[in-house]
């Protein structure tokens, strides 16, 4: 059975997004190989009870590295850039510990999973005589400037600033093109994130979404000829999860039996700014605001709701997208970054990227089709299956060890 050592700052069992990712791949990996696995301290608790649960459990050793509570509120506040210096001298001891893992135990492979931001390679690169593979690599998508135009001024150019120096550090961060070199296999998260590596580094990679699907039966909860059509959203209410033009779509529609049931939240301002926005758009009484919930809670909202409507347009591939293919509901989203290449007219409807207002037109349209049209989301909902199947965490695990034996042989 192959040893592999695994880099994952963020690994979870109780949450979704990167910590879940993690987790994911972890417990599927460890029923084909002995993971050793080094992870950030902050769900430790969570890890230690979750184990006691899996048969796999002996193949899975986990190593703390932990940091402080405030660096944990930098690492989660996403645009912080002061927690790269912290997460850099994790990543240094990091890499003392996997020297003594490698020392005691008869590693195969090193693994640098999560983060997946390309900005942060760690440097477990340097382990001489064992074969390196990063990714899923990410965060190298550029933000559609399009959809700046009614943002402040500020945002809009911190945006193009990032789409700039994502390129830039892309090119010319030594160390990330000393990881990117010494890789026997690069990752990449979607697409975009292949191009980015193919051209401007000369470096092939094999494109693998960091996230996957669980394959379940259809929910006896849901019911799809119903009066109102029940949409589900989640995510953050950042800039780039386009939360205020999914609102304007629902007023677009002008259809009082469409409701938006929104998961998640933002800081004050945001807050205050999408349910004034409502209010002024004449669909208070269409939207219900839950606020941040369990991903249990929310995985029920999915079991039960009859479309996910998902309006970001900067993702690598989001774990919301796999989690509603997961429980068989039909997604209604644009087609870019992960959700592009997940998401096909077997079980959903992408609209392209082009300027917010049309944007606006686009997704009313499909909102009202659904509506009006319950047996295309009955079709929509029993094709998830095959969707499972294709990126099921198993398929997911069973590909990784093909490819980890194929690099421990071109080593050879």
């Amino acid at each position: 059975m192959l040893k592999i050592l695994i880099n994952a700052y963020a690994c979870s069992p109780h949450t979704g997004s990167e910590p879940g990712m993690a987790w994911n791949w972890c417990i599927n990996l460890a029923k084909h190989a002995e993971l050793h696995i080094i992870t950030e301290g902050e769900f430790k608790q969570h890890i230690e009870i979750a184990l006691l649960k899996l048969p796999q459990r002996n193949n899975m050793h986990f190593y703390y590295n932990e940091i402080s509570p405030e660096i944990r509120i930098m690492c989660w506040n996403q645009g912080d850039w002061r927690f790269y210096k912290h997460y850099k001298k994790w990543q240094l001891k990091t890499f003392e510990i996997a020297l003594k893992i490698t020392k005691k135990e008869n590693i195969d492979i090193i693994h640098q999973l999560n983060m997946i931001g390309f900005r942060e390679p760690g440097y477990l690169w340097k382990i001489p005589n064992k074969p390196f593979i990063w990714g899923p690599i990410g965060g190298l998508k550029q933000f559609p400037t399009n959809y700046l135009s009614e943002v402040d001024l500020k945002t809009n150019i911190l945006i193009r600033l990032k789409n700039s120096m994502n390129i830039l550090q892309l090119q010319y961060d030594k160390r990330v093109d000393k990881a990117l070199n010494h890789a026997n296999l690069l990752i990449s998260s979607i697409p975009d994130s292949y191009s980015a590596i193919k051209k401007y580094k000369g470096l092939e990679s094999v494109v693998i979404p960091e996230t996957g699907c669980l394959p379940s039966e259809p929910s006896s909860q849901r019911q799809f000829k119903t009066d109102f059509l029940n949409v589900i959203w989640v995510g953050k209410f950042d800039f780039r999860k386009q939360l205020l033009l999914a609102l304007k779509s629902i007023a677009a529609t002008e259809n009082k039996a469409i409701f938006l049931h929104i998961y998640g939240e933002g800081n004050k301002g945001e807050k205050i700014q999408a349910e004034n926005l409502a209010l002024d758009l004449g669909i208070k009484d269409q939207i219900i605001w839950y606020g941040n919930q369990t991903l249990q809670v929310v995985q029920e909202a999915m079991k039960k709701g009859q479309l996910f409507f998902f309006t970001s347009v900067s993702e690598d591939t989001s774990t919301v997208i796999l989690e509603a293919v997961s429980n068989n509901l039909p997604v209604l989203c644009f087609d870019t970054c992960g959700m592009g290449a997940v998401i096909d007219e077997t079980v959903g409807r992408k609209i392209p990227l082009s300027r917010p207002k049309q944007s606006i037109v686009n997704f009313a349209k499909y909102l009202n089709y659904f509506h009006k049209n319950r047996d295309v989301l009955t079709n929509l909902s029993n094709n998830c299956n095959k969707q499972q199947l294709k990126f099921s965490w198993e398929e997911k695990a069973k590909t990784m060890i093909s490819y980890y034996q194929k690099s421990i042989e071109n080593r050879n």
